[in-house]
């Protein structure tokens, strides 16, 4: 879990660079192939999966926090303070 804000960060980063290249160039491109898709599309979807792992991981979603359960209470019923 240590490494998964780092790697979010750079989902998000990522999202928006390939974000910004398609407001700029397009969906379609001019290549040396002719008129291809562009590139960035595909890697933003790649980019949006791998952050809504990294959201159920953290717990962020409203689903994974239902997941969580929390312990049962020990079986002892006398308190610290009894």
């Amino acid at each position: 879990m240590q490494g998964t804000e780092p790697g979010r960060r750079v989902c998000v980063a990522r999202i928006d660079q390939a974000e910004r290249d398609l407001s700029e160039r397009g969906l379609i491109v001019t290549a040396e192939r002719g008129t291809v898709k562009n590139g960035a599309a595909t890697i933003a979807a790649q980019y949006r999966t791998q952050l809504a792992r990294y959201i159920c991981e953290l717990s962020l979603s409203p689903s994974a926090r239902t997941a969580i359960t929390a312990p049962e209470p020990e079986g002892d019923d006398s308190g610290v303070w009894d």
